[in-house]
This record gives structure tokens, sequence and C-alpha cells, in this order.
């Protein structure tokens, strides 16, 4: 069979020396050491750079994407004022507005090499179910070209937020794919702990994954994450259940964290790391030393836990910034979690490609004979320059088909929906 693309030249995350891929139909149908002869109607040449099999996006919000371009300043750059500014906001959201500013971050989240993406989106009385008709709108517009899964976020609580519960079942109805929760923010431990039982009630009735913002603050009396554990154990979601933030495990006494990274082990929890948000506001009112609120990559990946990291928020009310682009998180990480080592750098690249992956549940996200050929050729030869450069993708290949190309300072997108300008 002639492909219809060979990449040439390629050096790909994992194995050794340089390979030729072949693609036809979609697929990778051939995987030849470098030199072999063959022809193919597009042929790319990698000229040794890293190939990775698509990146992995586990943790965004884009029903906020881009709602600094009309909102007030966060003045204290604190959580809790973010939530506040929104509020307001969210009261006259229009689902074509959402749906829009959505689909401009993921026109630039695919040039990046972003294949596979789980986004929260807010639900609660003051939003309704706008926000997340709007990210299955977006969803749709993407479908040839990214794998999106939406998790329905009670960012206002569940059992302090009369009439969110119900909204939470109607956007599963709807096509919301995944069950959110934010269990600290109840008014008690009791209260966390019911919130977090519903989640579970409902993610057993949609036979749904879950993924919840934990115990997202300083505090290291907030003790969320054991109890979701425990639940995740009890209910028999194991591998079902992903924890992100978890900011209050950077403040726990060394005992505590290691009783509780334990359990989450147990219960095959997945952690996400949001090194960009939570470096902006943990730790914002104290003095000094000051906490940064990252929670224990390292402690958790030696203990066994998959971490992956997600970039949470770009140009909202929480962070003013982010490009979206895995690399530009993962040199973060590289600096919250002290990982410098070649050793760590390489563990750095594992989490936003195959940790997130798994995070996410992805079959097939591998570069073999036969699974989908989804390939982002970068311009680095290794892990450790493309996460110093963070260049532009040299190739982004989704299903087999030539999505973007930047080399030698030009840059080509092909396919990729047009959206207005902001």
């Amino acid at each position: 069979m002639t492909p219809d693309i060979l990449v040439k030249n390629v050096a790909l995350w994992g194995t050794a020396g340089l390979s030729d891929l072949g693609i036809a139909n979609g697929r990778f149908v051939s995987i030849d050491p470098a030199g072999a002869p063959a022809t193919a109607a597009l042929t790319l040449d990698a000229e040794g750079r890293l190939a990775v099999p698509g990146f992995v996006e586990p943790h965004i919000h884009l029903d906020k994407a881009l709602i600094s371009e009309r909102a007030p300043v966060n003045i204290s750059g604190t959580l809790t004022e973010a939530i506040e500014i929104l509020w307001e906001i969210k009261r006259n959201y229009k689902v074509e507005e959402i749906a829009d500013r959505a689909s401009r971050v993921l026109a630039r989240a695919l040039e990046n090499g972003i294949s596979r993406l789980r986004t929260h989106v807010d639900v609660d009385p003051i939003g309704g179910t706008r926000p997340a008709e709007g990210l299955i709108r977006a969803r749709e517009r993407f479908r040839e070209l990214m794998d999106i899964q939406i998790a329905a976020f009670p960012q206002e609580g569940i059992v302090k937020s009369s009439g969110t519960e119900a909204l939470m079942r109607e956007v599963m109805k709807r096509g919301v794919d995944v069950v959110g929760g934010m269990p600290f923010n109840e008014e008690s431990p009791a209260d966390s702990r019911r919130h977090i039982e519903i989640v579970f009630e409902i993610a057993r009735e949609f036979d749904a994954d879950i993924d919840m913002h934990v115990d997202e603050t300083d505090d290291p009396l907030a003790r969320t994450l054991e109890v979701l554990a425990e639940l995740t154990i009890k209910n028999g979601w194991q591998g079902r259940v992903t924890a992100g933030h978890t900011c209050a495990l950077a403040s726990y006494p060394r005992d505590y964290a290691d009783h509780v990274i334990g359990r989450l082990r147990e219960a095959d929890i997945n952690m996400i790391a949001n090194p960009a948000t939570n470096l902006m506001l943990q730790g914002r009112l104290d003095d000094y030393p000051k906490r940064r609120g990252v929670t224990q990559v390292k402690e958790l990946l030696a203990a066994g836990v998959n971490v992956a990291c997600g970039q949470d928020c770009v140009h909202d009310t929480f962070y003013p910034f982010g490009q979206n682009d895995p690399l530009e998180i993962a040199f973060l990480l590289c600096h919250a979690s002290h990982m410098s080592r070649p050793a760590e750098i390489h563990t750095v690249m594992d989490m936003v490609t195959t940790n997130g992956a798994r995070a996410l549940r992805v079959p097939g996200f591998a570069v073999t004979v036969g699974t989908v050929a989804d390939l982002v050729v970068l311009d680095a030869r290794d892990a450790r320059e493309a996460l110093s450069t963070r260049l532009p993708r040299r190739f982004v290949i989704r299903k087999g088909k030539l999505i973007a190309e930047s080399h030698l300072e030009s840059r080509r997108s092909f396919d990729i929906p047009s959206m207005p300008a902001p």
C-alpha cells in the first residue's frame, strides 16, 4: 500500500533511533528504520526531531476562557474574587458567545498539538445550562479534529447551591461526559462529604467518570481528598476518578500527606497538577515564607500515582495569561516541582502525553501500526530542548491528515474552523 503521508527521520518518543512512518486511511501502516525506500503522496522530513502521539490537555475551563476581554480586573488576585467577578458575567451569558470563545482557544490548541482535551464547565443556577450548551456546540465544530470531554463543574457547591444537583443531571442528559465536583466549597465537612456522595450517585446513574476540583486551598485542614479516595473505593470507581489542583496536599504534615497519598494509590485516582494558576493564586495573601500551592508531584509519582498536568485557565478572572500549550505548562511544572534532572524532564513530558491519556482513559494512545495516525513533530531533538524553546510545532497530524505546519519561519494551518476575531 502506498502511504498517503510518509514522515521521514522522526525520533519517536520512548524509542531509540530514527524512524520513517507510513500513514494511509487515517492510520499508521508502517514503521521502518529511517532510510527505508518508500514513496507517498506527501513526504514530510522531520530531520531527526522528536515526535509524540499528540498532547493531552486534561484540565481546562473553556467556558471561561478569554473572559478577561470583558471582565473587571481581579484586584486582589484571589480565587474568591475571581469567582465573585464571574457571577454577574454568567447572568448575561450567551450560548454562541461561549462557543466562539471556546473555539478560538481550541483552534490554538490544535496548532499546539493537542488532540485530546477535557474541559470543565460551570453548572449552577446563575448560568443555567448555557455554558454547557456553548461547549457542546464548540465540541461539535471540532468533532473531526479533537476528542473533547466535558465535565460538569458545580463551582458554587451542590449542597449549598439549591437547584445545582438537578442541573448537573440535566446537562449530563444533554451530552456532558464527566461528573465534576468542588467539595471544599461547602459549609461544613459533612456537606463536603455529601457533595462527593451526590457526585458518585450521578456518576453511577450515567455510568460516567468523575473529575473533581479538590481542596483548591492552602488550608492544611482541608481534608476532602481523603474522603474522595474512600468513596472511590467504596463505589468501585477505581481508575475512573481524577482529582485536580489538590493544593492543600502541599500544606499537609508529612505523615498525613503520606497517608493520603497511599489512599490515592489504593483508589487508583488520577491527579492533575495545575502549576500556572496555582502558582499565581495560592499563597497570595501569605507573608513570607509563602505557600505555592502546587500539589506534591514527586511524592505522588514515587508512590505510583498517575499524575498529569493541565492549563486550567486561559485569560480569565483567575489567570491573565496562558497559550493552551502543554509545553509551556510542562516548563512551569519543572520549576514548581524542582524537576530538572534528565529522568525528571522525561517524566514531565509523560505528564502532558501518556499520563494525561491515562487520566482521560484514551485507548490506543501510541504510535504503532494500526493505531489512529496522530503525530506531533516538535521543533526539538529531545524533551529538554522542547521544553526550553517551546517552538511552534513542526508538523501536526490528526487522524492521518496534516492540520498544521511550522517550518523555516512559515506557518500553515489546515481545516481548522475559522472563528470571529475578538
